[in-house]
């Protein structure tokens, strides 16, 4: 296997959830049903700032090359925060280091470097996209193309890393079980992100199931 098999692997075989994922619910999920600037963005901005929260405290743990990717992704997300930040009312409304959330909790789980890089670089991107692109279409609706504008460089820039993660899957992954292990750890990561939003839509009395 190489990254790029993982990545089209992943997809595959967990196109349901990313589909759901990226659906036009996403956003009732992420914000509990309150669709309006203010919480789009707060939610938006709490993303931004767990994902940074959890790439600084793998990179504590990693050797130099690997530590070195993962720095540059959390100053990534700390840059994306910082663009979300910039179009809120009150950006301290939001907690600077907001407390992990089910997709999160879960990827400060994992111990492996194979794991660390596969789900974090690979699968979380992937959920990502498809929740930015929501917020994209929300800001569209909305007329504010200015706000939109600023989530579609989010989404390009987070749409990305599925590349680097899977080049530096080719340069971790050292046995096949390294590479078992890659894949396990990015199918159950999208697996818990899909499940954290099907609980909240369920909670709210919505079926995460597309009408068909």
């Amino acid at each position: 296997m190489d990254g790029d098999t993982l990545v089209e692997t992943v997809r595959e075989r967990m196109a349901t959830e990313l589909d759901r994922l990226g659906s036009e619910k996403a956003l009732v999920a992420t914000t509990e049903a309150q669709l309006d600037r203010a919480r789009v963005l707060e939610a938006t901005l709490a993303a931004e700032r767990r994902a940074a929260a959890t790439f600084d405290a793998w990179a504590e743990h990693e050797d130099e090359d690997v530590r070195e990717a993962f720095e540059r992704v959390a100053a990534l997300e700390r840059d994306h925060a910082d663009r979300v930040a910039a179009l809120l009312d009150d950006p301290e409304a939001v907690d600077a280091v907001p407390a992990p959330d089910a997709l999160h909790a879960h990827l400060r789980d994992l111990s492996s470097t194979p794991e660390r890089v596969a789900a974090g670089l690979v699968a979380r991107p992937l959920v990502s996209a498809r929740s930015l692109l929501q917020v994209v279409n929300f800001f569209v609706n909305e007329a504010d193309e200015s706000a939109a504008d600023v989530i579609r460089d989010l989404r390009s820039e987070t749409d990305a890393l599925v590349d680097d993660g899977a080049a530096l899957l080719d340069a971790c992954c050292e046995s096949e079980a390294d590479w078992e292990r890659a894949v396990d750890a990015a199918e159950r990561t999208v697996a818990v992100a899909y499940e954290a939003y099907a609980e909240r839509l369920r909670g709210m009395g919505v079926d995460p199931a597309p009408v068909c």
